[in-house]
């Protein structure tokens, strides 16, 4: 059995941020990157929180994401916002360029923000949920190195490249957020199998054959199943033209890896697109949510997408989080 340890979020953030720091990040760039761990882990999605610190970690050490990166906001047009992450952390990037974006979207209606050149944002949906705080509907875009092959082909082309929409609930937090990637299952999943020598479940992954398998190394080799054949692929390309050739990012066919120390930079990119629900719907937004949320929580064992982060969250800030102990032990080491 896992040994596994409870931590505060406080304590999460905290040990990430100096995790962070000792590797050759700024502080400015490891403060919003430790928030997002700790949120992360408060809604139970620990494949992207404090188990990529030391991966994180080792890619400041390696050059693959500049650890101590400046990124560069500009103004093109009113409704847009841009930021070259100049090869760092998309976190601090995305935080540099949500306030103008909240701005603008509140005065014109609905406003976009544009990144490139930067690093795994992480849990998608993280980022869009601030939006929906913000009382705006967000939708979230990112691309990512190639892992899923076109339909009828072998050689992967579009990463797992996710997408997100988040919208605004009465309490303060989202009524609904759907956050997925375009594959069966995010490739984080099936690098963490392979990490514990874990077999996958059948539909994961296809082998460099195009096969199935259940042998995550093999999985790695070959490509990513997408979601709902090559509807998942229509998705993975949708998210590439609004991440990638929309922002000027590198494409997933030319971006290196997420994971090891090969390749550079990847320069991947990000795009959001944040709506004031007030300036679109005639006032009507709250009722037509309302319609939604009903219509499917009024059967039973129904659930919206996002209820089961939001139940974790509420829980995490009350009685903190089980961290396992040798992820632990692999941040610890960090600190010297």
């Amino acid at each position: 059995m896992t040994e596994t340890k409870t931590l505060t979020l406080a304590e999460i953030e905290d040990l990430s941020f100096r995790a962070l720091v000792a590797a050759g990040t700024s502080e400015a760039n490891a403060r919003p990157l430790a928030v997002a761990t700790a949120a992360t882990e408060a809604d139970g999605v620990a494949s992207h929180g404090l188990a990529y610190i030391p991966i994180y970690a080792e890619h400041v050490q390696c050059g693959k994401v500049d650890g101590q990166a400046a990124p560069v906001l500009t103004r093109p047009r009113p409704g847009v916002v841009a930021v070259d992450a100049a090869t760092g952390f998309a976190h601090s990037a995305i935080d540099m360029g949500f306030e103008a974006l909240t701005e603008a979207a509140r005065e014109q209606g609905v406003a976009v923000l544009a990144i490139r050149n930067s690093y795994n944002c992480g849990v998608l949906g993280y980022h869009t949920a601030r939006l929906a705080r913000a009382g705006l509907v967000g939708l979230g875009f990112t691309n990512a190195p190639a892992s899923i092959a076109p339909s009828g082909g072998k050689k992967p082309v579009v990463g797992t490249n996710p997408f997100s929409i988040a919208v605004p609930g009465t309490d303060g937090e989202p009524e609904l957020l759907i956050d997925q990637s375009a594959s069966t299952i995010a490739k984080s999943e099936v690098m963490k199998h392979a990490r514990e020598g874990k077999e996958i479940p059948l539909g994961w992954a296809l082998d460099a054959d195009g096969n199935p398998t259940t042998d995550p190394e093999a999985g790695l080799k070959g490509s990513m199943a997408p979601s709902g054949g090559y509807k998942g692929v229509g998705v993975a390309l949708l998210t590439e033209i609004l991440a990638a050739a929309l922002t000027g990012a590198t494409l997933g066919i030319n971006a290196s890896p997420f994971s090891g120390t090969a390749g550079g930079p990847p320069k991947t990119g990000q795009m959001f697109i944040a709506i004031d629900p007030s300036a679109t719907s005639n006032d009507a937004f709250g009722a037509g949510m309302a319609g939604i949320v009903e219509a499917v929580r009024g059967q039973s064992g129904a659930h919206l997408p996002g209820d089961g982060r939001r139940a974790k969250r509420v829980l995490a800030r009350q009685e903190g989080v089980a961290v396992n102990v040798a992820t632990l032990q692999k941040i610890e080491a960090l600190l010297g």
